[in-house]
């Protein structure tokens, strides 16, 4: 049996808030595409900022019911930087808890895996060790219909 012979670890590096409320449009029964709302935020402890526009979500819709998404997000920081981050990931979640969220029910980690791929791209030297990792993020929270979000906590991977 063959062992790793490396680790991966973590370093927290914000939560990205983005409200659902910036409409949709859906291309055909595979491809949906989602505006992020105004309010959008990125948290964390060394940096703050809006989401602004332009910033949206490609959401594939798979043969196996699972979702591949596609996402671009820009941050403007409250000392005035821009950071573009793009990111995949994978969405999948029973048909009971897709319902629960069509209705309007916030989700957690624990009703669907959500994991999404951030890399960042920025001048402002405060934030450019930015462009230098790769990061993972994960669902914290979900909530489809109107008032939706979603919520990921974002971490470069050491």
């Amino acid at each position: 049996m063959i062992e790793p012979s490396t680790h991966i670890e973590t370093e927290f590096l914000m939560r990205l808030h983005n409200p659902g409320s910036g409409g949709s449009h859906a291309i055909d029964s595979s491809l949906m595409v989602f505006h992020n709302g105004a309010e959008g935020r990125a948290e964390g402890p060394a940096l703050k900022g809006a989401i602004i526009a332009p910033s949206g979500d490609w959401l594939r819709i798979m043969p196996s019911g699972s979702f591949r998404v596609d996402a671009r997000v820009m941050i403007r920081t409250d000392d005035g930087a821009l950071i573009y981050v793009s990111y995949g990931g994978v969405v999948s979640m029973s048909q009971e808890n897709y319902a629960r969220m069509g209705a309007g029910e916030a989700l957690t980690s624990s009703d669907c895996y959500f994991i999404t791929t951030p890399t960042f791209q920025t001048s402002h030297p405060a934030y450019q060790r930015l462009n230098r990792i790769q990061a993972i993020g994960k669902i914290a929270a979900l909530k489809g219909g109107p008032g939706g979000y979603v919520d990921y906590d974002v971490f470069a991977v050491r």
